[in-house]
């Protein structure tokens, strides 16, 4: 422990990754946290809201997106023009579900702002009424309106809970705290002993709501663990109390819809497997099933060999439960796996041990498919995780090992050390970064903690008026926000959900494979935090990642507006680093991804608060780049400056003195002569991407000019080099004339290859051993269509020799292009 001193000290996540240099896990790989964080109303949904200048109608209405308690509208009518977005409190505005106003004989009339693009009012409303998707009634009207789901499982609240030990029995249970969803729960009849208390997320398969028991045939007995503490009369009166208050202390249905479904099984009994015991999740040993309940529960006990022992290693499993594995699972993963205690030797064999035992293992058609790789989890990311010796205690931890949807955890700063946790992607026990922060729950810090020795304080313009969801806004006509108001939510900024739209241009700079794994959208929360991963996550799916890090960092010549964070980018080996200026209140937060966007000359829509559902505003799928270039794009005819101080904003890890860089123009070619499906992701560093510190846009002609004038200088070269050895010797004209003389036939357009078909076409050519540079750089077919002879050299550190040859094959694949596809 940290001593006296530690509640002076405070643990900042922000310098703790930086001195280890290790990356946050990304907040969309915990679907549990996602799903607790919403609220049943989702961006798309309609409702009928009343009209600001006249309190007697109503109009219908859009849900943007969603932030606690606090709704963003914006009228139908309005179509793309976000200007008339305005924020409501569900707890107080006048809200309701589609066709209320005609059950309740209330009129529904056009806003003037509206009212010349509506000319038959009958009509617009049949069509955008038609299969819409309604706000759900419950949420708007009645005790639950307005509130969070979680806000319901309030301390005292009762839910029933299956006992681990016997799946047909389960006991009710008593709300102790709920911290952001995960519940301490107290058996019923204990009063204040916590001897028995346990931790478990709310969506936890074997927690219910009371009666759930009875609907499905299960007894309620309280478990043989507390059962001898009180006579059998003393429980009958307990649950007679319990049946009592049942509707004051119960907890809605709803809450539970999103629990994950269990599934049937197909195990026996007697059936051997691999499997990890959730108490002491740290290795992995032969287990056997031991009794099996119904078509949904087993029991699965931890093989011990050892005749004095007196316990068992038992628990309840359903066929999705994380943790149980076919025979071999370890061998086939190169993982250590146990012997049961007594067994005699260390060297375990699955095919002895069942023929000394009389078993059969368990088929491999008993486990659902395993392998998972969208999880978004990799070796060495940060997170928060609870402690299994403890569940008390949530520590960082650090993801050591992976293997298919399971991870191996270091726990840090644990009371007791622990040895690597074993844990399934899905589980309900592991949170993002900056959760325990969010909900005012103690995180355990390393033993070295990296803190602040003085709390950082916000400072609060003293005009701009904080808003709590919590309150009640008094003095606010028609009980409405306006949309450039700032959000507090549970006294934190609350920024919306920023979704990804991939669908949309993504730019020069920008990926677009890498932009199409990005998660659907990442937040709400602590404004700061999500623009900070989400700008991370940018740069992370970028072509050249120092490139659209020095796009975004601070101009010292800038105004400054919002807060400074310190954002890093690795390429070619080396670090680097740069502040980049972020807002901090929700209201700015549209327009500052709006501007980040047209900064990385993509469109503006790209991210940010709106998702698109269909078609996108700005229409980008059929603009060129020079839209975004021309319009929204900033020439770059000055370096960024030093800031006082005499640093550079952006920060190299390693220099290497005297070279020179050489300068590369930008080009952006017009859509003159192109079809619609032109490439629209330059790679940097090849002519049409960014190579260098200025970058100027030029016409068709100047591009041609300059490939011309590019072409004869190589032709030039090629003539005086020399050639000592053979591995840089380039083909000769004659090699090169057979080949060309064999015409290439393309069977698809090579600007849908994925990288997959890349690294296909070049496996069957006479480059096959450079296959895996076009793999790790993420080469794709528009990607491949752009490279050039020197973007080639710098890019891949190719000899001359073996780069000309890989040239060659490149303009064979470009003129087969041109002649089949171009067109």
């Amino acid at each position: 422990d940290a001593g006296s001193s530690a509640e002076e000290m405070e643990f900042s996540w922000d310098e703790y990754l930086e001195d280890t240099g290790a990356t946050a896990a990304p907040h969309g790989s915990f679907k549990h946290v996602d799903t607790s964080l919403q609220n049943g109303f989702a961006p798309g949904m309609k409702l009928e809201v009343a009209v600001k200048s006249d309190q007697n109608t109503y109009w219908v209405a859009t849900i943007i997106t969603t932030c606690g308690q606090l709704l963003l509208l914006r009228y139908d009518g309005y179509g793309e023009d976000r200007k008339a977005d305005f924020w409501c409190d569900i707890m107080t505005a006048d809200l309701h579900p589609i066709g209320w106003c005609e059950q309740n004989k209330k009129i529904l009339k056009v806003p003037e702002g509206i009212k010349d693009k509506i000319p038959d009012q009958e009509e617009f409303l049949q069509r955008v009424v038609k299969g819409a998707c309604s706000a759900p009634a419950n949420l708007l009207e009645g005790l639950h309106r307005g509130k969070n789901p979680l806000d319901l499982i309030a301390p005292g609240s009762r839910l029933e809970l299956q006992n681990v030990r016997d799946s047909l029995e389960a006991w009710i249970v008593n709300v102790v705290e709920n911290i952001g969803g995960r519940l301490k729960l107290r058996y019923e009849g204990l009063g204040d002993s916590d001897k028995f208390d346990q931790w478990l997320f709310y969506l936890d398969p074997f927690l219910h709501q009371v009666g759930w028991a009875a609907q499905h045939g299960y007894s309620l007995q309280p478990p043989s663990a507390i059962r001898s503490l009180k006579s059998e009369a003393d429980w009958q009166e307990i649950l007679k109390k319990v049946k009592e208050e049942e509707e004051e202390s119960s907890v809605p249905t709803d809450l539970f819809k999103d629990k994950p479904v269990i599934g049937v099984h197909s195990f026996s009994e007697g059936m051997k497997l691999e499997a990890v015991d959730p108490m002491a999740p740290f290795v992995i040993s032969p287990a056997t099933v031991l009794k099996v309940y119904n078509e949904k529960y087993f029991m699965i006990e931890i093989d011990d060999l050892r005749p004095e022992r007196t316990t068992s290693q038992s628990y309840i499993c359903h066929v999705n439960s994380a943790g149980i594995f076919p025979v071999q699972w370890s061998l086939k993963n190169g993982l250590h796996l146990s012997p049961p205690p007594g067994y005699p030797g260390q060297d375990f064999d699955w095919a002895d041990y069942l023929k000394q035992c009389g078993a059969e293992a368990a088929p491999q058609s008993c486990f659902p498919s395993l392998t998972s790789s969208d999880h978004g989890f990799k070796e060495n990311m940060k997170l928060e995780a609870v402690n299994p010796v403890d569940p008390e205690e949530v520590c960082i931890a650090t993801v050591t090992k992976l293997k298919d949807s399971y991870l191996w955890l270091q726990l840090e700063g644990s009371k007791k050390p622990v040895p690597d946790c074993i844990v399934s992607v899905e589980s309900m026990n592991i949170f993002p970064v900056g959760w325990c922060e969010t909900n005012g729950y103690q995180l355990r810090p390393p033993r070295k903690a990296i803190v602040n020795k003085q709390k950082k304080i916000a400072v609060v313009q003293p005009e701009k008026q904080i808003l709590s969801s919590r309150t009640v806004h008094d003095g606010l006509k028609n009980q409405e926000l306006n949309s450039s108001d700032s959000v507090v939510i549970n006294g934190k900024y609350c920024c919306p959900k920023i979704y990804f739209n991939h669908r949309c241009f993504s730019g020069p700079y920008l990926n677009k494979g890498r932009i199409a794994e990005l998660p659907q959208s990442v937040g709400p929360g602590n404004c700061v935090l999500v623009l900070k991963e989400v700008l991370t996550l940018l740069i992370n799916a970028a072509y050249k990642p120092s490139r659209v890090l020095r796009e975004l960092q601070l101009d010292e010549e800038a105004a400054w507006h919002g807060h400074g964070e310190t954002l890093k980018a690795k390429y070619k080996g080396k670090s680097y680093r740069a502040t980049v200026e972020v807002v901090r209140t929700a209201d700015r937060v549209a327009d500052f991804c709006r501007k980040t966007c047209i900064k990385l000359e993509c469109c503006p829509n790209l991210f940010g608060p709106q998702m698109v559902l269909d078609k996108c505003s700005e229409n980008c799928s059929v603009l060129t780049k020079t839209k975004y270039t021309h319009y929204y794009g900033k020439r770059k005819n000055k370096r960024i400056g030093r800031p006082p101080g005499g640093h550079s904003n952006l920060e190299v890890a390693m220099k290497k003195p005297n070279k020179r860089r050489k300068r590369r123009k930008h080009f952006f070619v017009h859509k003159k002569k192109r079809s619609s499906t032109s490439v629209d992701n330059t790679p940097a560093g090849s002519p049409q991407g960014s190579g260098g510190e200025e970058e100027d846009d030029q016409d068709e002609s100047e591009l041609s000019h300059s490939l011309a004038q590019d072409r004869d200088k190589r032709k030039r070269k090629l003539r005086t080099f020399s050639f000592s050895d053979d591995e840089n010797k380039p083909p000769s004209p004659k090699d090169m004339k057979m080949e060309a003389a064999e015409k290439l036939q393309l069977d698809s357009n090579p600007l849908e290859w994925s990288v997959a078909d890349v690294v296909r076409f070049l496996k069957s050519t006479d480059c096959a051993p450079l296959a895996r540079i076009f793999l790790d750089q993420e080469i794709d077919g528009q990607a491949l269509l752009l490279l050039t002879l020197p973007t080639v050299q710098e890019c891949m550190d190719l000899k001359l020799g073996p780069a000309i040859k890989l040239c060659h094959h490149i303009e064979r694949v470009k003129l087969a292009f041109y002649q089949q596809f171009a067109n």
